[in-house]
């Protein structure tokens, strides 16, 4: 089974930044939602997913990428994800819907901007 995909946390301007590193696919999907899930308190005004070092996700990933975001809604928090348009995963976000229903920055910095607003 591939292990967890590398993420690092940090809190920037009251939300929290994940950031993912490696490839998201039905070995590990469940259990990254649920560790992204587990980092953010209920205090903060939402999260940043970073995926611009991403080389890989699958169906089960981009299922996760909207869990969070229903989760998140639930506790009247947002989501935004950093991601170049050409990053290699760019393209099956935007055919998945994801980049216009969650939103999309170019960078971290941009998506806080956005949950600014």
């Amino acid at each position: 089974m591939t292990p967890l995909a590398d993420v690092t946390f940090e809190t920037l301007e009251g939300l929290v930044v994940a950031r993912l590193e490696g490839e998201v696919d039905m070995s590990n999907a469940t259990e990254l939602g649920a560790a992204i899930t587990a980092s953010i308190p209920s205090d903060a005004r939402g999260l940043v997913l970073d995926l611009g070092a991403v080389g890989y996700v699958d169906s089960a990933g981009i299922q996760v990428l909207f869990e969070l975001r229903e989760r998140l809604t639930r506790r009247g928090q947002e989501i935004r994800l950093a991601l170049a348009t050409d990053s290699p995963v760019a393209m099956a976000l935007e055919y998945a819907g994801v980049r216009s229903t969650l939103g999309v920055a170019a960078t971290v910095q941009g998506a806080i901007e956005d949950l600014r607003e």
